[in-house]
């Protein structure tokens, strides 16, 4: 069992088990039953997406300074309390199931998504390698 980090929209890979997506606004244009068929998610998951301020921070981010700091806001919008019980949990379901975690964005490395897999590992989560 393990849980993966991709992009959403990639094609899926074998034994992928079931997508999440971890943004704030579903894709554009595509229509809500097709979702899963187009390889974007087939459940949607925003509460672990950066809010609309922070994934700003983030898009812009040009220098490592500015990288630090939305990772730094990210972080702490993760550690509210509901949002660490839903990382707790994310990771203890790595150990029984195979699913994927997902953002649009092409590199994980300007992405939410390396945050958020630090933080789950940081969990215990049985993280398929970068």
């Amino acid at each position: 069992m393990v849980m993966r980090m991709i992009r959403l929209g990639s094609p899926r890979v074998e034994g992928e088990g079931i997508r999440i997506g971890t943004v704030r606004r579903p894709p554009r244009g595509v229509p809500r039953t097709e979702f899963a068929s187009q390889d974007w998610y087939d459940v949607w998951f925003p509460n672990l997406a950066p809010s609309p301020q922070t994934m700003k921070l983030g898009q812009e981010a040009k220098t490592p300074a500015q990288w630090t700091a939305f990772t730094r806001k990210y972080r702490a919008e993760m550690a509210t309390p509901e949002n660490c019980r839903v990382i707790e949990l994310l990771a203890t379901l790595s150990h029984q199931s195979n699913f994927s975690l997902g953002c649009y964005c092409e590199n994980e490395a300007h992405c939410h998504r390396s945050v958020l897999r630090e933080l789950l590992t940081d969990k215990g989560a049985k993280m398929e390698s970068a």
